[in-house]
């Protein structure tokens, strides 16, 4: 199945959002074995030079390691995973944050909102 992508943004760029958030989820451990390029692009449904790209922008990034007989793996620095994962929890609390101030929400009213909204999720809805 193609990912979903968007025309309004690079596609490289949605790519290494994409696989960032997969790595600081857990779903690829650290250590792992990374698939190949072409694997993924046939995955994505995009041009291999793409992935590529994507792929170079992870490994500068130091998420991809690339060793000549193993391929690609994901980095087994935690540290650096878990800075990754809390900035990807910040950026995304702070969007939240900003979109409920636009609505008029207090910080108080904030923050019951969080109590209290089972999100669609967990409530057997779609995610």
């Amino acid at each position: 199945m193609a990912w979903d992508l968007s025309s309004e943004r690079p596609i490289y760029i949605q790519l290494v959002e994409r696989i960032t958030r997969q790595i600081a989820s857990g779903a690829y451990k650290p250590g792992d074995r990374f698939p190949s390029v072409r694997e993924l692009a046939l995955e994505a449904a995009v041009n291999p030079n793409t992935m590529q790209r994507a792929m170079a922008a992870l490994e500068a990034d130091g998420l991809l390691i690339t060793s000549r007989t193993a391929g690609r793996t994901v980095t087994e620095d935690m540290a650096l995973i878990e800075s990754v994962k809390k900035e990807i929890a910040v950026s995304e609390y702070n969007s939240f944050y900003r979109s409920m101030k636009e609505l008029g929400y207090s910080d108080d009213e904030i923050v019951r909102f969080v109590r209290e909204t089972k999100p669609e999720s967990e409530k057997g809805g779609r995610s």
